[in-house]
């Protein structure tokens, strides 16, 4: 056996870490989670809240041009529907958007579901839904509720909706004629407007202004 065989070198022990290699890293951290956070942002728009721009004032005085409103997309899911007074985002194709597929986005209230007959208007100049007057006290000031008579029964699975500026609001009256008689399905229902987030100075909640 050659003793003076020399052993084979080892690899060698990496040199410590410096100051500048220790940031590199931290830094690198910091994007990812960045990033990370951005992704969970976007999953969250797309999956449960949506930003809605206003771009029309059929909803005045409750809601203005230039206002952002909070859309809650989960509101109708696993067995809620739509209720009275609440305020929707929906695609109009096949109701509003006649002929069309993908149809514009609107933002109206809900007037009557499914079942509900909806009338206009009583001696007082009320709509009646299922024969009681409805106090809409989110009417715009200079507005009656509507100058259009109507008297619909909602079907199933369907919804009467009305913008709050009535004399300015294209909705459910005038697509009387319409298949569905002017209303919207429920499944094209995108959610529930729930908070006007934009300007400031207008941050406010839309939840319980229900007349």
């Amino acid at each position: 056996m050659d003793t003076d065989a020399q052993p084979t070198e080892r690899d060698r022990v990496p040199a410590p870490c410096t100051g500048r290699g220790r940031r590199s890293r931290s830094v690198r951290m910091a994007v990812v989670a960045v990033a990370a956070a951005l992704l969970a942002l976007s999953a969250a728009e797309a999956f449960v809240a949506e930003p809605f721009r206003i771009s029309s004032d059929s909803m005045g005085n409750t809601l203005q041009v230039g206002d952002r409103v909070l859309v809650n997309k989960l509101a109708y899911r696993f067995g809620n529907h739509p209720r009275r007074g609440d305020v929707v985002v929906f695609d109009g194709a096949g109701s509003f958007d006649r002929g069309t597929r993908d149809g514009a986005d609107y933002v109206k209230r809900v007037v009557g579901v499914g079942g509900d007959r909806v009338r206009c208007c009583d001696a007082r100049g009320r709509i009646e839904v299922n024969g009681q007057p409805v106090d809409e006290t989110y009417l715009h000031p200079d507005d009656r509720p509507s100058a259009v008579p109507f008297d619909i029964e909602v079907p199933g699975g369907r919804l009467w909706v009305m913008g709050d500026h009535r004399s300015r609001s294209r909705d459910s009256r005038d697509h009387l004629g319409s298949p569905g008689g002017g209303t919207v399905p429920v499944d094209r229902v995108i959610g529930r407007a729930d908070r006007i987030v934009w300007p400031a100075g207008r941050w406010t909640s839309l939840r319980g202004r229900h007349g």
